[in-house]
């Protein structure tokens, strides 16, 4: 049987957890190129023909985004720059060249009103900059290649870049205890299985490029769901039970800790349509969370 060559993936990311995590992945059956700044930038969409011509790829995943949610409330231009006119830009490059595109998307295009998990098809509300720039940013790439996957995501955390994980273990190393808002509800998402769950979703769109069902919108994250406290306080009892610093984690609310962006009080996905489509379930958000630790850890 003669093997098959193997699948080559564009990903538009270098530092970001996502793109990091899928470097990882290079091996036998799959070739990553990792593209980024300053020869692909998405605030200057004009370098995105340029940085993706030529390559020798099936398939791009845009993993590069702004996501500095307060910061964004200060600087939407730049937001919607990088968010909604370079995501456009790459998926009008995609049209040209016939490229199947993955672009990742985020849990605060909604406003965290709804009482159970989020479905691909609720209104979308966004409540900061950063979520409508992102939101823009999906409605841009469907707009001009309605075959395109959207791939929501939440709480990403990894061994890489700056993350919630890697913020607890910080700070636990200089204080005698943590206060973490308890009234926000999401689901951590490890990096690492989300670019497991890209890989596979790239395979399926390569071995049935015509199948409908395969693009539009989906979520993926984390199962199971917690607060931003249940998680930091997950975090100490890892980093406790592998030998590492370990500190109390207090409850505090939104309100004593107020930010510029307003954040969503839930943000929790249901993944279901990706299961029965593409067969992904990701597993337990604790799962995630300890094997982060343990590599943070050594």
């Amino acid at each position: 049987m003669l093997r098959q060559s193997k699948l080559r993936l564009a990903v538009i990311g270098m530092q970001g957890q996502l793109a990091r995590s899928l470097a990882e992945l290079i091996g036998e059956d799959v070739d990553i190129v990792r593209i980024g700044r300053p020869q692909l930038d998405l605030a200057a969409p004009e370098t995105v023909a340029a940085a993706l011509a030529g390559l020798p790829v099936d398939i791009v995943v845009n993993a590069a985004a702004y996501t500095a949610v307060d910061r964004a409330e200060s600087e939407p231009d730049l937001a919607f720059a990088i968010n909604r006119d370079g995501a456009a830009a790459v998926a009008e490059v995609c049209v040209r060249n016939k490229l199947p595109l993955i672009h990742v998307s985020t849990d605060y295009v909604f406003d965290g009103s709804k009482t159970g998990p989020y479905r691909e098809d609720d209104p979308c509300n966004p409540q900061g900059a950063y979520g409508r720039s992102k939101l823009a940013g999906e409605q841009a790439v469907l707009a001009a290649l309605p075959q395109a996957v959207i791939l929501r995501t939440a709480w990403v955390h990894s061994p890489f870049g700056a993350n919630f994980v890697r913020t607890m273990l910080r700070l636990s190393a200089e204080r005698d205890s943590l206060r973490v808002v308890a009234d926000q509800h999401g689901s951590p998402s490890y990096a690492p299985d989300l670019a497991a769950a890209v890989l596979t979703m790239a395979q399926r769109l390569m071995a049935a490029p015509s199948d409908a069902a395969l693009s539009g919108i989906f979520h993926l994250a984390g199962s199971g769901a917690t607060t931003w406290h249940g998680l930091a306080s997950e975090i100490m009892a890892v980093a406790g039970s592998l030998g590492g610093r370990s500190v109390p984690v207090e409850a505090i609310t939104t309100a004593d800790y107020p930010t510029p962006a307003k954040r969503p009080a839930n943000s929790v996905l249901d993944t279901s349509k990706i299961a029965a489509v593409y067969g992904i379930r990701m597993p337990p958000w604790q799962d995630g969370v300890r094997r982060c630790v343990a590599r943070l850890l050594g």
